[in-house]
């Protein structure tokens, strides 16, 4: 690897890094509340990869064990170089929190006890509503429309909130019902053109 080849992959490092860092310290709210800022830097700032890969990514994020976002930015620092990018990535997206919590676990009691801090956090809870419905508006305007996915969407919906049942298998359920559809379309195609 040439000397400019080997630079331009250290940037693309750093830049992964800061770019996750500063979505880790700038987002409340977890996972779903960073989807609109991953979707804003990596897609439209950096183009490192495409809005339906962003949507591949979150699907399998989501389906993997771990956080969403620490899931996501080890998927796209993958993507974008290697197993440097993947782990700049990652820590640039845990770092933050992890720095903050450990703050706050020395000042627990009387950080708790702050009026203004109390009110601050109401606000917040606000703001990162308005994060997660956009995330939602914006996968739902990429997924694609049609009957199976409308009733997937209401499948999961009514068995995570009005059951007790685990989501971990209402995402198992999810991924078959799409595997079996996808197959049965596949199927149908190849039998059309024969």
């Amino acid at each position: 690897m040439s000397k400019t080849d080997q630079n331009s992959k250290l940037r693309r490092i750093f830049t992964l890094f800061t770019t996750f860092f500063r979505i880790g310290a700038f987002t409340f709210g977890g996972g779903y509340a960073m989807i609109p800022l991953i979707q804003r830097d990596v897609v439209e700032k950096h183009k490192w990869i495409t809005d339906d890969d962003i949507l591949e990514i979150v699907a399998i994020a989501e389906s993997t064990p771990g956080p969403i976002a620490i899931n996501s930015a080890t998927f796209i620092g993958y993507r974008v170089a290697g197993f440097f990018g993947a782990f700049f990535a990652t820590f640039g997206v845990v770092l933050p929190s992890f720095v903050i919590i450990s703050l706050i676990s020395l000042l627990l009691n009387e950080f708790q006890s702050i009026t203004a801090v109390r009110y601050a956090f109401f606000g917040i809870r606000a703001g990162v509503l308005a994060l997660l419905l956009k995330a939602l508006v914006g996968m739902y305007r990429k997924c694609p429309k049609k009957i199976v996915s409308y009733c997937v969407i209401a499948f999961a919906f009514i068995l995570s909130v009005f059951t007790e049942i685990n989501l971990l298998f209402v995402i198992i359920g999810c991924a078959l019902i799409g595997l079996i559809y996808s197959l049965a379309l596949e199927k149908r195609a190849k039998n059309g053109n024969e």
